[in-house]
């Protein structure tokens, strides 16, 4: 093997281990206002659909990828709902916390469909990465019918 082909596989070695710790950590920061807290949510939720409406052709670490993303950003979801952030454009209903309890177990339920499809995904489980990505579309769909406006 010549020099030129180790050092090719040392790098590949090296961008891959930067992507997964990348990946790894997640720096998310609570919103500190009410106009932010709308903005990032937004956002969130923008980019999770993106990622459903093309994940399902998806496989190895692009799926790995997709599901982490989902995870983390269902993880996130009760922090970007603070009391009195219906402000602007947002589109939350009251009921968010009148049925906290409700609403977190919805982002939960999400978050663990999430974190079974990461598994699916890094074992190329596919039919369990579908049955993920079915589960989380399931619980956007139970969120935004009962707290969205």
């Amino acid at each position: 093997m010549s020099i030129k082909k180790i050092a090719a596989m040392a790098i590949a070695g090296l961008m891959t281990f930067g992507v997964v710790a990348v990946m790894a950590q997640d720096a998310f920061v609570a919103p500190a206002t009410p106009e932010e807290a709308v903005a990032t949510r937004k956002a969130l939720m923008k980019q999770d659909g993106g990622i459903l409406r093309s994940a399902g052709p998806l496989t190895g670490s692009e799926a790995v990828m997709a599901m982490q993303t989902l995870k983390d950003n269902y993880s996130h979801i009760p922090a970007l709902f603070p009391e009195g952030s219906i402000v602007g454009d947002s589109e939350a209903l009251p009921a968010i916390w009148e049925n906290w309890e409700k609403f977190v177990a919805i982002a939960k339920t999400g978050e663990d469909a999430a974190a079974a499809g990461l598994v699916a995904a890094q074992a190329g489980d596919t039919a369990g990465y579908a049955a993920a990505l079915q589960a989380i579309g399931g619980t956007c769909g139970a969120c935004h019918q009962q707290f969205r406006s």
